[in-house]
């Protein structure tokens, strides 16, 4: 099974993303979405599973859960925007988590019964924050082996200040042609 994991979109669908999760079968989404557009184009991916982030609380939290506990592939997942709120159970064997804006691909040894767990944190894919480049990870469950990689989508996209036009003198001209 293939997952795309992305995180701190902050409102931003990355026209890159389609290449990204292309053959995904689902998708995680760890917060600071910033806009039910972003889910509903996620959802044209693949299934998607989410969590609110500390900048989605201004919008109600999109009607996302803090945290979120489900299984795919056999596996069981753990969902939580800042890892400091992350409360695994004793079977989980995957936390996702964002807000960092910093990727990490990381085996932890599970204090309850030694089986490693997988921390994964895919980075952030918005423009919004201090990165400079836009990251997503690909989740691929084989079996029992459980691997992840950082996705680069490539520098991060700048927002741009639009200028307002200067104001011109011009001269206004007649049907004839003079001013």
């Amino acid at each position: 099974m293939l997952i795309g994991v992305i995180s701190d979109t902050h409102g931003h669908v990355d026209r890159r993303l389609a290449d990204a999760f292309a053959g995904a079968d689902a998708i995680i989404h760890a917060g600071d979405v910033g806009g039910a557009h972003v889910l509903d184009a996620l959802r044209e991916f693949a299934p998607l599973h989410a969590v609110y982030g500390n900048n989605d609380e201004k919008l109600g939290g999109l009607g996302l859960p803090l945290r979120a506990d489900f299984t795919l592939a056999g596996v069981r997942f753990h969902l939580v925007h800042q890892l400091p709120h992350a409360t695994p159970s004793p079977d989980t064997r995957v936390v996702v988590f964002g807000h960092s804006h910093r990727t990490l691909v990381e085996h932890r040894t599970s204090e309850t019964d030694g089986v490693p767990v997988l921390y994964l944190n895919p980075g952030a894919a918005g423009r919004t924050g201090f990165h400079r480049v836009q990251t997503v990870a690909l989740l691929r469950i084989d079996g029992d082996a459980i691997g992840a990689r950082i996705v680069e989508l490539g520098a991060r996209e700048i927002l741009t200040k639009v200028q307002r036009p200067q104001a011109r003198l011009t001269q206004h001209f007649t049907p004839t042609g003079r001013p």
